[in-house]
């Protein structure tokens, strides 16, 4: 398959992602339109100039798209439905309607907004919010739903307001580059309304294990639905049962898992339990299916605790002595950079940081990741005025912004999160759990399926953004593998080049990823590329 978009629409791809036509309004009905995966559509923002959706991906990625829909000032849509084709191209090629999700956007309520420190990256408050994707069809069966409280078609659009479908598009491993054709429909008791889907597919192919390491923790119990609903999203759960490693490995890209010793020091609690002996971490090792990256997470921001130098050591002389990497939440601390062990070898092999935590440390990160520690980013509340954030009331780029260009840019090779099934009593309606008000939507990346009438869970927007930025960063690591990183370094640092200088621009992000993506496409000799510009927006003040 050799056919491309034209370089009309190309241009108008990277602008904005999207082919300003004009909306579609039948009679005095329906209004539809669409937006990029990074736009919010509130209930009553106003409809977009988007009618069809043009995308770029390679094999193995995921991209995605929303379509929008009106309801008139006076008059409810009834029985309102969205269906998709399969895509064809070139040379009878088709990529089956069946990788192409849909979701409709469920509007959760934010009572309290997050803190406004009033710097950079600001939150917009209370209000309503589209983040809980109820999907069409079952993941696991493949199957309609229907009879749960919660359906995702048909539905209703109340006088004057929004509804919004999220389209996930899947490029299959095995398909054929070049350019790719199908359309959705919107139809209702009102009227109907159709768009065209043109997806470019590049010609290379995202790994399924992904490059960036992760560690989101599942604390419900089963949470084998819970872990792949993550594995889907391209992140690591924390732990993975070993019975059920190798499949997760082949079906859905597990990459890691921790060994479950855990010290009882955290920033609360300066006290370690004893280092369990060498043979039972061998013991352990031995469990976990071949060529996983194991580590164990020992201990929980415990950069104040100096007490426990000594005991952290031991603990990372009995990990390595079975093979197991030793991951804590703090800042390198040079009395850490030695395990006592006569090796030079740190007693954490794995630090990660809150981005305010790496601010007030980078000597000391620098100097870790130069002996060849790694350096992971993690996420919780809001710690300071200008970093990404986790919050339902922060911009959509905050997720995918941070394990994308910013982890490039500073080296980090790993991403965590303390949770994602913390529920308030109502989440599909209300996201502010109970002791963490403050924090909409802290802790709660999946949704439970029960209400909607799946066995697992349901994901949220927020976890297709960092699944987005994950994405990202595997575009980086291709060029590098290429002989091409210190340019794609380059590019990617103007999209994302520190906790502090990050576009809020999706179109910005979006230029970037055509540049690196166009050089995967085609660039036969990737040491002679050049950056192009990328005007990259400043903080908003």
């Amino acid at each position: 398959m050799r056919a491309v978009l034209s370089r009309a629409v190309l241009t108008v791809v990277i602008v904005a992602g999207f082919l300003a036509l004009g909306p579609t309004t039948v009679g005095d009905g329906l209004s539809v339109w669409v937006v990029p995966s990074l736009v919010r559509v509130l209930p009553a923002t106003q409809p977009g100039a988007n009618l069809d959706a043009a995308l770029h991906a390679a094999r193995g990625e995921y991209q995605s798209f929303q379509i929008a829909i009106q309801a008139p000032a006076a008059s409810q849509l009834t029985n309102v439905n969205v269906s998709v084709t399969d895509l064809t191209g070139d040379e009878n090629q088709v990529i089956p309607s069946s990788n192409i999700t849909l979701y409709r956007e469920q509007y959760v309520q934010v009572t309290k907004g997050s803190p406004d420190w009033g710097g950079a990256n600001r939150p917009a408050g209370p209000g309503f919010y589209p983040d809980g994707l109820i999907p069409f069809l079952d993941p696991d069966t493949g199957q309609p739903l229907s009879g749960a409280p919660l359906v995702a078609v048909p539905f209703s659009v109340s006088p004057g307001q929004n509804q919004v479908l999220w389209v996930d598009v899947y490029v299959p491993l095995d398909a054929g580059w070049g350019q790719y054709q199908g359309a959705y429909t919107v139809i209702c008791d009102q009227g109907r309304s159709s768009g065209q889907i043109l997806l470019n597919v590049w010609n290379f192919t995202l790994p399924v294990k992904p490059s960036l390491k992760s560690s989101f923790l599942v604390w419900t119990t089963p949470n084998t639905p819970v872990i792949k609903e993550l594995l889907r999203n391209k992140l690591n759960p924390l732990k993975a049962p070993p019975g059920l490693q190798l499949a997760l490995i082949d079906a859905f890209g597990l990459t890691s898992t921790d060994l479950g010793f855990w010290s009882g020091a955290d920033i609360t609690h300066c006290t370690m339990a004893p280092a369990p002996s060498p043979a039972a971490l061998m013991s352990a090792q031995a469990a976990q299916a071949p060529g996983l990256f194991l580590y164990n997470y020992t201990a929980d921001e415990i950069g104040a605790c100096s007490s426990l130098t000594s005991q952290l050591q031991q603990w990372a002389r009995n990990l390595h002595a079975a093979g197991i990497k030793n991951l804590v939440t703090m800042a390198p601390a040079p009395a850490l950079m030695d395990d006592g062990s006569g090796t030079g070898r740190s007693a954490v092999d794995v630090w990660a940081m809150l981005p305010v935590t790496y601010d007030h440390s980078v000597a000391n990160v620098l100097a870790a990741q130069a002996k060849g520690d790694e350096a992971w980013s993690y996420n919780a509340l809001v710690q300071d005025s200008y970093s990404p954030k986790w919050e339902i009331d922060f911009d959509p780029i905050d997720f995918r912004i941070q394990p994308g260009f910013i982890s490039e840019s500073l080296g980090l090779t790993g991403l965590l999160y303390w949770r994602v099934d913390l529920w308030p009593q109502n989440p599909w309606n209300a996201v502010n759990v109970t002791g963490y008000t403050q924090y909409p939507g802290e802790g709660m990346l999946v949704y439970p399926g029960a209400t909607v009438g799946i066995r697992g869970v349901a994901p949220s927007m927020r976890l297709k953004w960092l699944r987005d930025g994950v994405q990202d960063y595997e575009y980086v690591e291709l060029l590098k593998r290429a002989g091409a990183g210190a340019w794609a370094l380059q590019v990617a640092a103007q999209a994302g080049s520190s906790w502090r200088n990050w576009t809020r621009d999706p179109n910005v992000l979006e230029g970037v990823r055509q540049q690196l993506g166009a050089a995967l496409n085609g660039t036969a000799r990737p040491q002679r590329l050049k950056p192009l510009p990328v005007p990259v927006a400043g903080p908003r003040q």
